[in-house]
């Protein structure tokens, strides 16, 4: 037996072994919970993942309490196809689940309990595959919000696993539609099919850009400007601006990431102040973007090109920036094109600078997913055998998940990895593994993602690993590729983390300084550390994250400013947008 062979039974035989502990203390039968697509239910037959959640506390609703966290409420799902209106599927023992892994083995008690049905679409792709996945239908792939999901009315009920039986639920509710927001005289909205897209995924595909239009932008026909694209999460309209001062009658809302008791009035009073500003008489002109990329697997593409999302970096870089620009007076040149964003807005800026050097003149990345495949989180994924622990000849320490300025650990790498299982087989739980691996991987033979590790023992698979790395591991793009790429990227990269990051990911920041640092000729850039900072610190040494990442929009132009002025070609139009 080779070394690989046994790494992949030990790690495959602590999870069995664990599960047969809790059949071997479990009941031989145990309730079960019947789901049913009541007969009025429109759009049938469904294809979906339906969710069963129990929690022990009745408020906020069971969905809105599942997260990877040692304390999320208890959820199972399964994988229906075709189910009609009047049919139900059961959930029962030996279905996995989270926190606890099967339905024996929930402890006997009061909990309130619902069932979802995530709906999935049929996509035939361009290459000839077929697919089921949940199509983004307008809250970012929130299977809790998403529109058409049903979901059922939470009920009370007597749980007990010694207790054979079983409890229905009906999926008696419907989410809403979204409207999409309107224009107003500052923030405009553009939509567009793109046709490389639509290529891709064998429908019409659409790109959304939510546009902030500077001061009497309408008075100005002839003026051209800047333009600065902020990546991130779904935006369900451009965010953080608001044109009247903070509700009065605002009832606080508490943030427990940031310790605020009504942090609620702090986004409203810092997007009241961002428009102050922006109206401000000598505040430059700039167009200011954020995209809605929302995609079958993730609320985002992460804005490159893909096996499995398709060619979204060049459907924004090639179609959606050059149209915004028509349409709203763009330069229109790469040298008036920023970039900036946090966390996966800041690996996209960076990928996007380094895989379009020409097309953007600088990014700005703040605690940007792992941006050096090396750390991965604390995974090195090409030298580690399981993405899940540290393994020794006799002893397993599995690696945190996520953690808090005290090194305090919520949960754990497998518990994460094993919640989006629960919520999604085939990198459908819209999760943020399950999107890295939909981004990075290459395509199966079932159409879906190649998985890089094994979604429950952990075990990484060294072939996918590496074209990871020949891909979209950015450290290592650039030392291959630094000779090339030096002459165009030279002052486009500014990196920011803090150093007690939650996710860890100032690791791979730290071995991508240890290239910058020696790069010849010199990057010429900047790689700056929040000492103590979580996530998602953005260079800001004057103020904490709850401010600090309330001001993207304005904390990197004095430097984007300078960059115009020491890169704007001659003859470049650097005074109709100054009005």
């Amino acid at each position: 037996m080779n070394r690989n062979t046994r790494h992949r039974r030990f790690a495959q035989g602590l999870g069995l072994a664990a599960l047969a502990m809790i059949m071997a203390t479990a009941p031989a039968s145990a309730e079960d919970f019947r789901v049913t697509v009541p007969t009025t239910a429109k759009d049938g037959p469904i294809d979906g993942r339906v969710l069963v959640i129990l929690a022990a506390k009745p408020d906020p609703e069971p969905r809105e309490q599942v997260k990877p966290d040692y304390d999320g409420a208890q959820v199972f799902g399964v994988t229906v196809d075709g189910l009609k209106p009047g049919e139900s599927t059961t959930v029962g023992s030996g279905v996995l689940g989270f926190p606890t892994l099967d339905l024996k083995s929930v402890p006997a008690g009061h909990y309130t309990v619902q069932a979802v049905l995530h709906r999935y679409d049929t996509y035939h792709l361009g290459n000839g595959k077929t697919v089921k996945l949940p199509a983004p239908r307008g809250a970012g792939q929130n299977w809790r919000a998403e529109p058409g999901n049903l979901f059922s009315t939470p009920q009370q009920i007597d749980f007990d696993p010694a207790r054979p039986g079983t409890i229905a639920l009906t999926l008696d509710q419907v989410n809403p539609p979204i409207t999409p927001p309107a224009d107003t005289p500052f923030v405009r909205h553009f939509k567009m099919r793109s046709a490389l897209l639509s290529k891709f995924w064998g429908r019409d595909i659409f790109l959304t850009a939510h546009v902030l239009v500077p001061r009497d932008f309408d008075k100005h026909p002839k003026a051209h400007f800047p333009l600065m694209i902020f990546h991130g999460h779904f935006p369900a309209d451009f965010g953080g601006f608001r044109t009247s001062p903070p509700d009065p009658n605002l009832k606080c809302q508490p943030s427990e990431r940031f310790n605020l008791p009504c942090y609620n009035r702090t986004e409203q009073e810092e997007a009241y102040a961002f428009y102050q500003q922006w109206i401000g008489d000598k505040f430059p002109r700039f167009l200011a973007v954020e995209i809605d990329h929302s995609n079958p697997y993730y609320d985002d593409s992460y804005a490159v090109n893909s096996a499995n999302l398709g060619p979204y970096g060049d459907a924004i870089t090639h179609e959606l920036v050059p149209a915004i620009e028509k349409q709203f007076r763009g330069l229109g040149q790469g040298w008036a094109r920023f970039l900036y964003g946090g966390s996966t807005g800041g690996w996209e800026s960076l990928g996007v600078q380094i895989k379009y050097p020409d097309d953007y003149n600088g990014a700005f990345a703040a605690c940007p997913d792992p941006i050096d495949f090396r750390q991965f989180m604390l995974t090195d994924i090409y030298a580690d055998k399981n993405a899940y622990a540290y393994e020794g000849p006799f002893g397993r320490v599995e690696h945190p998940g996520k953690r808090d300025w005290l090194d305090h650990v919520p949960y754990t790498m497998e518990m994460e990895n094993r919640l989006e299982l629960v919520l999604g087989d085939k990198n459908r739980s819209g999760g943020q593994w399950d999107i890295w691996e939909a981004v990075f991987s290459p395509m199966g033979a079932d159409g879906y993602p190649q998985r890089l590790w094994d979604k429950r023992t952990g075990v990484i698979d060294p072939k996918v690993a590496a074209y990871w790395r020949e891909n979209y591991d950015l450290r290592y793009t650039l030392e291959r590729d630094w000779p090339k790429l030096a002459p165009k990227l030279q002052g486009k990269l500014h990196i920011y983390v803090g150093t007690m990051d939650n996710f860890f990911l100032n690791n791979a920041v730290y071995l991508m300084e240890d290239f910058l640092k020696k790069s010849d000729p010199p990057y010429r850039g900047v790689v700056d550390y929040g000492d103590r900072a979580e996530h998602c610190w953005n260079g800001d040494h004057a103020h904490p994250n709850a401010i600090a990442r309330l001001r993207y929009h304005t904390f990197y132009l004095p430097q984007i400013l300078k960059r115009i002025e020491e890169t704007a070609p001659p003859g470049a139009d650097l005074k109709s947008w100054r009005y």
